[in-house]
């Protein structure tokens, strides 16, 4: 079995034929998959696909994109959400200074929010981050210090001092399609460094569908791609990615257990 540990259901291009890509998952061997919030103001959505669906848990959070967006949300507002049996992870919230939808200060803020909610609840944090490198590893540091979390660098495409930073720190790393991307060799060369038993695999459907899908609609069936570029990494079989994975998800999103 195969978990999708970051996708999107609720997006436009997957709900609009989603028994389709949960027929394609079960065809593929995705046993499990985490649909992502990034809008606390369509949570509900997020959710209510969750609960319809048995192999389906989610998240709850607001997305670096959306910081000064959305209205502000409080750590306390977050765990009381968390609650709910479907919910397993806070997030996706993180630095993103390569669009900057939002101003670095309010993702920063929202960041160390969800930061302290993670740590409250003992849920995961699921953390996003591009082109912050330096500022990441800074506030994760800084944060862990005041009070241990755990938590995923979600669909990781940043340097190795990052990748070092949050593996010391007990973070795990989640590989995407990025993986087998052309030009992703220092990523691959993380891959290979990494300890086996701190890495997942996601698809952030709808996005960065994986060689050999590239241009389709990335989608939860596709994560066995990035599993198979892992193994191949790893230098191991296809069934050792599939264990690892799941243990290593089971681990760090231990109430998404059946």
């Amino acid at each position: 079995m195969l978990i999708d540990s970051h996708c999107h259901l609720d997006f436009p291009s997957l709900i609009e034929d989603l028994d389709g890509v949960m027929e394609r998952a079960a065809a593929a061997g995705v046993g499990r998959m985490v649909t992502i919030c990034t809008k606390l103001s369509e949570f509900d959505r997020v959710r209510g696909l969750a609960e319809r669906h048995q192999r389906v848990y989610c998240s709850v959070g607001i997305h670096p994109h959306e910081a000064a967006a959305e209205k502000a949300v409080t750590a306390e507002e977050l765990v009381a959400l968390a609650r709910h049996p479907k919910v397993v992870g806070i997030g996706e919230s993180g630095l993103d200074f390569y669009y900057e939808h939002s101003p670095r200060e309010a993702q920063e803020r929202q960041f160390r929010t969800h930061i302290r909610a993670a740590r409250e609840s003992g849920l995961p944090l699921i953390v996003h981050s591009r082109d912050a490198d330096a500022e990441m590893a800074s506030i994760l540091a800084e944060e862990m210090a005041a009070g241990p979390f755990t938590g995923v660098m979600h669909c990781f495409s940043s340097g190795p001092a990052l990748a070092e930073a949050a593996l010391d720190l007990g973070l795990y790393l989640s590989l995407s399609g990025i993986l087998t991307f052309k030009n992703a060799e220092e990523l691959r060369e993380i891959a290979r460094q990494a300890p086996l038993d701190r890495l997942l695999v996601e698809t952030d459907a709808p996005y960065l569908a994986p060689v050999p899908m590239r241009g389709r609609t990335n989608e939860p069936a596709y994560v066995a791609h990035t599993a198979a570029k892992l193994a191949e990494l790893k230098g191991v079989g296809i069934a050792e990615i599939e264990r690892r994975t799941t243990d290593n998800f089971e681990r760090l999103f231990a109430k998404a257990v059946p």
